[in-house]
């Protein structure tokens, strides 16, 4: 796992970004103010759109845009999967990306690369997902539940596109399964995987 993304708080300037999706961003800001620990569901689409993604999926893709690319934007994790905050517009280009890249192609020949891909859930525009409260302060049941693994902390936070989140994700399938361009070997014959080599 990386240590370069850490678990935090909210920052008050990332709670007003967060609200600022919302149709009354002073009543979710006043709720945060009473109650810290509560999650809010929030509408996606012109603040920010989410991908979704099954957790230890999730984590290699946030893995690989900290350790490899330009980082992430707010990520959180709710109840099983990781939710990558993206740049509004995500949602509707990202699922045609995946597409040309094959993403969900059931090749009988290429059924490693296949299977190890998860389903990722796009949420746009018409969408809402729950977000974790901004207080990563609750209690150890909750924390593993809905919390924050890189929080917002600016009212302008930075955004990955489409492009970014698609060359995130073919790079954590790619760290999952070895995926080979040649046909299936002979079953007789001796196999040496050689693609370590230097």
């Amino acid at each position: 796992m990386s240590s370069s993304w850490n678990a935090s708080d909210v920052t008050p300037h990332g709670a007003a970004w967060l609200a600022s999706a919302g149709t009354y961003p002073r009543s979710t800001l006043a709720l945060w103010e009473e109650r810290p620990d509560a999650p809010v569901v929030l509408p996606c689409g012109a603040v920010f759109d989410v991908v979704s993604a099954p957790a230890m999926f999730g984590r290699r893709m946030l893995d690989r845009l900290w350790d490899d690319g330009p980082g992430s934007g707010p990520v959180a994790e709710f109840r099983g999967r990781i939710l990558l905050f993206a740049a509004p517009g995500t949602a509707q280009r990202l699922p045609a990306l995946l597409e040309w890249e094959e993403w969900g192609a059931r090749d009988r020949r290429e059924t490693t690369r296949t299977d190890a891909v998860p389903l990722l859930l796009c949420h746009g525009t018409g969408d809402a997902v729950t977000v974790p409260a901004p207080s990563g302060s609750v209690s150890p049941v909750r924390r593993s539940a809905s919390r924050w693994l890189v929080a917002p902390d600016t009212r302008q936070p930075w955004l990955p596109g489409p492009e970014v989140l698609l060359w995130a994700a073919v790079r954590a399938a790619r760290s999952a399964v070895r995926i080979s361009i040649f046909p299936p070997a002979d079953q007789d014959a001796k196999v040496y995987d050689v693609s370590r080599r230097r």
